[in-house]
């Protein structure tokens, strides 16, 4: 029987987590990566629906498009929403992974199964990924200091 790790390496391959965006939280939210997948739940968004859903049909792993937290936390306190989530997730042994940003943007990826179930032909990036960095430094000197 496949573990969680075994469905984490294979989404990874599919979507490589170095293809998020910097901002993005990715991979393995909650859950035990050696625990067996006999049912896999897949949903946009991990919200207390999908939970409820992910717990009536005894998934072992909810896989999401997008995060639970987009910023790091301190704690998952069942005296928040989203605490209350994970806590939910946990005490049903399901485990939350999450492909954000890196399933967009992989080839192929969530874009281009929309636009094949849409139909659609001739597909090409709306906003291509730059091939560099694009940051720009800007750098004030003393005007006695320069030259």
């Amino acid at each position: 029987m496949p573990t969680v790790a075994n469905v984490v390496a294979a989404m990874e391959r599919l979507y490589d987590p170095a293809l998020a965006e910097a901002w993005d939280a990715v991979g393995l939210a909650c859950g035990d990566p050696a625990a067996e997948v006999h049912r896999i739940l897949f949903a946009v968004d991990p919200v207390a629906a999908v939970a409820d859903e992910a717990i009536g049909w005894r998934a072992d792993l909810l896989i999401t498009h997008h995060p639970l937290y987009l910023r790091p936390v301190h704690g998952v306190a069942a005296t928040t929403p989203k605490g209350r989530l994970v806590h939910r997730l946990v005490r049903a042994g399901i485990s939350l992974y999450v492909a954000h940003t890196n399933a967009d943007s992989a080839d192929p990826g969530v874009s281009d199964a929309l636009a094949a179930a849409a139909g659609l032909a001739d597909l090409r990036p709306l906003d291509a990924r730059p091939a560099e960095a694009t940051d720009k430094l800007v750098v004030f000197v003393p005007e006695p200091d320069a030259q």
